[in-house]
């Protein structure tokens, strides 16, 4: 009984680690002029979404993906985002690797060695669905590059360049030049019905 509180107190402080992606801001978008960007947790969710139905789409394993791209950033919980800028000059990679693994030490063992498997397969972009998370993830950038753009941040538009050249899956490539078209004010027009 002592060990299964021991490890369900483990499970919550992870729990409340995560929590901390609520309050974390996404740092680049402050290189353009954006005083409250969106925080890592709003990018690990819209970025899950999307890994899930490119996974779909190219009939890859959902669920890891799905793994892969919720769980990226979760290292940011300790030591934040850092802008490209910043990386320049430290080597937060090496950083990243090391958090994450303290990070999971705390989770029971099955958990963490499924944990350990997706983030060593996504940091060495070893397969597909690797790939795929990583197309999640840009594309989670450049939807919401455009998305300020549109809102008054012309600056933004620096963060959707990567999508001509990064981008690996087909379905990633689709909704990459679909999305250089699509206008972010008016997804919500058609579902609204205005009267007199």
């Amino acid at each position: 009984m002592k060990k299964n509180k021991q490890t369900a107190g483990k499970i919550i402080d992870f729990l409340a680690e995560a929590g901390q992606l609520k309050r974390v801001k996404r740092s680049g978008w402050w290189v353009v002029g954006i005083k409250d960007p969106e925080s890592v947790a709003d990018h690990c969710f819209r970025c899950a979404v999307i890994g899930y139905i490119l996974a779909k789409m190219e009939k890859a394993d959902a669920c890891k993906v799905l793994l892969m791209a919720l769980f990226n950033d979760i290292h940011e919980a300790r030591i934040n985002d850092l802008h490209k800028l910043g990386h320049r000059y430290i080597d937060f990679k090496q950083a990243e690797k090391r958090v994450y693994k303290e990070q999971v030490e705390l989770l029971p063992a099955p958990v963490r060695k499924e944990f350990s498997g997706v983030r060593d397969e996504y940091d060495r972009q070893a397969s597909r669905e690797a790939k795929i998370a990583r197309d999640a993830d840009i594309l989670e950038c450049i939807l919401q590059a455009k998305e300020y753009c549109e809102f008054g941040y012309p600056q933004a538009k620096t963060f959707m360049a990567p999508g001509r050249t990064f981008l690996y899956s087909p379905s990633a490539k689709l909704l990459y030049r679909q999305l250089r078209n699509w206008d972010s004010r008016k997804w919500w027009l058609h579902l609204t019905k205005f009267e007199r």
